[in-house]
């Protein structure tokens, strides 16, 4: 069995060899698994992503912005801007300027730019005359800046995970004068799976598995392109995944009146508040003694949390403890089982995977964790594009390079 893995392992080797390469002109692929804990590749096999962290750079864990969600997440790893200076400051959210409520899944919301601040990277890219290609990126389907990537897609879980790679690859086919030289791209999984069952489920480690081989596919794919040699290939995540149970959970109204409440918005394990006239003092004092969760008024959350500024994150934020469960009203319908996540970054239990390979990333090197506001910026380098203003610094991740960057003009 040994013998069978070590040349499995030297197969895949070969398999990803883009990683090896000096061309000026690079590509970039950035591809994120929703919701793919940072030690998932330590609880099951995942012969394609060992194999990414032997023949290029991994980091021992990416940390996510506050709240640790979906949609807050892949829009500051776009923009290099922390929650609350790009505006989506949780999966749902209350704009007092317009009374709007954003959802993810209200379209009219979702694409409505409004919403959205900040540069994404492929609002850069295209303005330094590059094609960019997204499929089901946050922010992707709907123009930043007057600018979409010039290839996209409207959100459809349906989409077989096989045929989001086929895509990715025939635009990486597409003539030179029509090829994106930025394809970001997502899969919902094992972000679904993980909330279903728990991050220690077999089935959620079976689902981890089948994901590395798809990307084992992917990378064999890339390899076969007449130009790989010139591909940088980042594979990330949004955020984490910890477990949580029925016994471990609290309802907010088991200790202030809804009279007190003009609006709680959010989801679990975390909520903006707005509270009625005259009981914000009152809410906060209330709510302060709830053992298994904390409350602040805003913005006086903590410095590391970068949140609470912004007038959408309301009057008071509240989060849970790790793997514990925070409702409004608690519908008989909810199963508080399995997992999620939302949680303090700080957790281990939040921090996702980074691995990459390309011309431009070391080789069997792995870096210390690192918060996803910086990828903007690396991003920007690995492009050769000026990024825009942005919280990030790449001179936290320029060590997983096989070069010295230049200081950008």
């Amino acid at each position: 069995m040994i013998k069978h893995r070590t040349v499995l392992l030297l197969m895949l080797a070969v398999i990803l060899g883009s990683c090896s390469g000096t061309s000026k002109e690079t590509y970039l692929v950035v591809l994120s698994v929703d919701g793919f804990r940072w030690d998932y590749p330590d609880k099951t096999n995942t012969p394609a992503l060992d194999s990414i962290a032997r023949v290029g750079t991994k980091a021992q864990g990416i940390i996510p912005a506050f709240p640790s969600k979906t949609f807050p997440n892949h829009y500051t790893m776009a923009t290099g801007l922390y929650p609350d200076h790009h505006g989506l400051v949780n999966n749902t959210f209350l704009d007092p300027e317009t009374g709007a409520i954003y959802r993810i899944r209200d379209s009219s919301t979702r694409n409505n730019p409004y919403f959205y601040g900040g540069e994404p990277i492929w609002v850069t890219a295209s303005k330094a005359g590059m094609k960019t290609a997204s499929f089901f990126w946050v922010g992707s389907e709907l123009p930043i800046k007057g600018v979409q990537p010039d290839y996209w897609k409207p959100y459809d879980e349906d989409i077989p995970f096989a045929d989001r790679i086929d895509t990715v690859i025939y635009w990486l086919s597409m003539p030179v004068n029509k090829r994106p030289r930025l394809v970001m791209w997502y899969i919902h999984e094992p972000d679904a799976i993980g909330h279903e069952y728990g991050p220690d489920h077999p089935e959620t480690h079976r689902m981890v598995t089948h994901l590395d081989s798809l990307i084992g596919v992917f990378c064999k794919k890339i390899n076969e392109l007449p130009y790989a040699d010139r591909i940088n290939v980042i594979v990330t995540s949004d955020h984490g995944m910890a477990n949580i149970a029925e016994e471990k959970s609290i309802e907010l109204t088991d200790f202030i009146p809804e009279t007190w409440i003009k609006e709680v918005i959010g989801g679990n394990p975390n909520y903006n508040i707005l509270a009625a006239e005259g009981y914000l003092d009152s809410i906060y004092r209330r709510l302060s003694t709830v053992e298994h969760m904390k409350v602040w008024k805003n913005p006086d959350l903590p410095e590391s949390f970068n949140y609470g500024n912004n007038p959408r994150t309301l009057d008071l934020t509240v989060a849970a403890d790790l793997e514990w469960s925070i409702f409004w009203h608690r519908n008989p319908r909810y199963i508080v089982s399995g997992g999620t996540h939302g949680y303090d970054p700080a957790n281990r239990e939040m921090h996702a995977i980074f691995y990459a390979s390309g011309p431009s990333f070391k080789t069997d090197y792995t870096h210390p964790v690192f918060e996803n506001v910086n990828l903007y910026a690396l991003m920007s380098e690995l492009l050769g594009i000026t990024p825009a203003p942005n919280d990030g610094n790449l001179d936290v991740v320029k060590d997983m390079l096989n070069y010295q960057p230049l200081p950008k003009e």
